[in-house]
């Protein structure tokens, strides 16, 4: 039987080898298993691939066919999520429970992606059951290909940094916290790549710059990272090449990436990398090195200081994180060709995110519905049309101001629309929203509440497209979103634990068209579970 699978998928790819005869292929087989980990010094149970911790580096070209074959060692259900990887007509490879079914304690799955019209830097996650706590995550990044101009020289070097907040207990221990209606403590420390104060470094040669790739993996909190005596010039955040523009120190808020170039141009000695928490109390920070070759004196001189807990200054900076217009992105054309601003918007949703309790348990809220996950993935029973898994429309697209209730939350919208979705935080932490599927134009945001004349300073012109956006505290966000891959796909809260208690809900970008150019059908290996049990995929 399992040889017959296999004589299939190795079928399956060869038709959609000759779909896409001229894109590369890339094939890995990845390990997932437990393994005891010490980044903060203390033993704990980690989410290893291939044995390593953080996991492997994904590297590729924009439209190449990304082939990974996992194998869950673990002894419980797996998935990996592609975070910004758009999978474009294609949500069934999402990797998230809306969309795909975990895989089984001792089976694999192999996930067929294509990175289609993409460039930048992601990361991919476990998003299940909160292993991502517990480590399974890595880094993705696309090149340009090699005719498409790329608006900076090409570094000496490219860097990886996966830095984010963490906690010595096992993610087990987390998850049962949380089960049983409560609060996570505060965070223990903070990890760059997989590792704790003073034991990463970063090594350079004197007058060459080098590409760095900074993601924010962690689970809680915003952060801030800089080098001591260097500044970073942003290049390109999320897949978009931005205006270059140099800075001390960046914010990078929960589930984000972005690309700076640092040009090693200090005497030769090691220097300070620091990260540290923002807008919390109290602040932790974690140091690594900014390593001269060639060099034995160590880093000296106090740690380079950064900001705290002030909202304006991050506001201040991410409204200054603009697209460069005239470079080309993963085609040859300029990023400014498409007039987002020129566009009528058909639709505005709002979204409002809440904290309460329901039956006496800690849960979170998108416009008062906290979300359940139903018991199939929401694109099989969308696919097989089986009834009473999820409704469209149980989710409001304005904040009602009710009381927190449950719910299995899809927003149903329109393929092609063209809509703007606000998001509005009443509340005194700083929120992060990731859409899977998509980039979109980060339009406005601004501290206070939203009203209609709030579009009077929205930015028309050279707004930053991205995948996760940050919303202040007592403040709004505004996106705009062409809504161009058919598919279920999820908006969610980047806070793991309120993402993992209620706020998110799935987006349904809707088509009657059947045409194979809109969606692509549901993969001959998909897994079925739940109520989709025993059902066909579709023949080859």
């Amino acid at each position: 039987m399992q040889h017959q699978q296999q004589i299939r998928l190795s079928f399956l790819l060869v038709l959609f080898a000759l779909c896409a005869a001229d894109d590369p292929y890339r094939f890995f087989t990845w390990n997932v298993t437990y393994g005891t980990i010490y980044p903060l010094g203390v033993p704990q149970q980690g989410i290893l691939i291939n044995g390593q911790f953080p996991g492997p580096n994904i590297f590729s070209v924009t439209n190449d066919n990304i082939i990974v074959n996992v194998f869950n060692s673990l002894d419980e259900p797996f998935l990996i999520h592609w975070s910004g990887i758009q999978n474009r007509r294609n949500s069934y490879e999402d990797g998230v429970y809306g969309t795909t079914c975990p895989i089984p304690p001792g089976k694999n799955f192999t996930y067929i992606l294509q990175m289609k019209d993409q460039i930048g830097s992601f990361f991919y996650f476990p998003s299940l059951a909160f292993h991502k706590a517990a480590g399974g995550f890595g880094g993705i990044r696309i090149l340009s290909r090699p005719l498409i101009p790329v608006p900076f020289d090409p570094p000496a070097d490219d860097f990886t940094v996966l830095i984010g907040d963490w906690y010595k207990a096992n993610h087990t221990s987390l998850r049962a916290i949380l089960d049983g209606g409560n609060k996570l403590p505060f965070v223990d420390g903070i990890l760059i790549n997989g590792r704790g104060p003073n034991a990463t470094s970063f090594t350079v040669q004197q007058g060459k710059t080098y590409r760095f790739r900074i993601c924010n993996v962690g689970l809680q909190n915003s952060l801030n990272l800089r080098i001591q005596g260097h500044k970073m010039k942003v290049v390109e955040v999320e897949g978009t090449h931005t205006l270059q523009i140099s800075y001390s120190s960046l914010d990078i808020h929960l589930g984000q990436c972005m690309s700076v170039l640092v040009t090693a141009d200090q005497p030769p000695q090691d220097y300070y990398i620091v990260v540290s928490t923002r807008f919390s109390t109290p602040i932790l920070l974690t140091t690594g090195y900014l390593r001269y070759s060639g060099s034995n004196r160590p880093a000296s001189g106090p740690l380079p200081g950064g900001p705290t807990t002030e909202i304006e200054w991050s506001l201040d900076q991410a409204r200054s994180i603009r697209t460069n217009l005239t470079a080309s992105g993963p085609r040859p054309n300029p990023q400014g060709s498409y007039h987002y601003g020129m566009i009528n918007t058909t639709r505005t949703i709002r979204l409002s995110s809440s904290a309460g309790q329901v039956n006496n348990k800690q849960r979170y809220a998108i416009n008062s519905v906290s979300f359940v996950p139903a018991d199939t993935p929401l694109k099989l029973a969308d696919y097989f049309k089986i009834g009473g898994v999820f409704r469209v429309g149980s989710i409001p697209d304005s904040p009602t101001g009710g009381g927190i209730y449950l719910d299995t939350s899809v927003l149903g919208v329109d393929y092609r629309a063209y809509i703007e979705i606000v998001f509005i935080n009443d509340e005194d932490i700083v929120q992060s929203y990731h859409l899977n599927g998509y980039s979109f134009f980060v339009v406005g945001m601004d501290g206070g509440p939203w009203s209609s004349n709030s579009r009077n300073e929205y930015n028309l012109r050279d707004a930053v497209s991205r995948c996760t956006v940050q919303v202040y505290p007592k403040s709004w966000t505004a996106i705009y979103i062409p809504l161009d891959n058919v598919g279920m796909w999820n908006l969610r809260s980047e806070f793991w634990a309120r993402q993992y208690l209620g706020q998110q809900l799935y987006l349904r970008v809707y088509t009657t068209s059947t045409s194979f150019r809109d969606e692509y059908p549901i993969p001959k290996n998909a897994l079925l579970c739940g109520r989709a049990s025993g059902r066909r995929t579709r023949p080859l």
